[in-house]
């Protein structure tokens, strides 16, 4: 893709489109945009939300986001350093739609449970 008026594809390797979905699909990725669908959050309080994340790992997937340009970042001027992060329209967008992934997950999880549950019975029996 030389032009950006080439209409994206994100099954083409080259096309940036893929960068972008790699970015907001990752594992800390994903779970950063449901985090901050609720609203403004401090970075301490991102980190205590998202359970599991290291520093490293949420520092790094907040950057990312942020270049991407679906986090915002206010860093305000005072002492200790006070950031706060929260969704630009275009993440507001992501994380609805990831949000609904998410909650079609979370429904599904009892049926996929009983699935798992029966297929280890057929298993056994054979």
């Amino acid at each position: 893709m030389s032009e950006i008026s080439q209409k994206a594809d994100v099954l083409c390797e080259k096309c940036p489109s893929r960068r972008l979905m790699n970015h907001v699909t990752s594992k800390w990725g994903v779970l950063v945009l449901l985090a901050l669908q609720d609203g403004t959050h401090r970075y301490s309080d991102l980190r205590r939300r998202i359970e599991g994340v290291s520093e490293r790992m949420l520092a790094q997937s907040l950057k990312t986001l942020e270049q991407d340009g679906f986090v915002r970042r206010v860093a305000y001027k005072v002492v200790p350093p006070h950031v706060e992060y929260s969704l630009t329209p275009l993440g507001e967008g992501a994380s609805e739609r990831i949000a609904a992934l998410a909650h079609f997950l979370e429904d599904a999880l009892n049926e996929q449970l009983l699935q798992q549950a029966d297929r280890a019975a057929e298993a056994a029996r054979a």
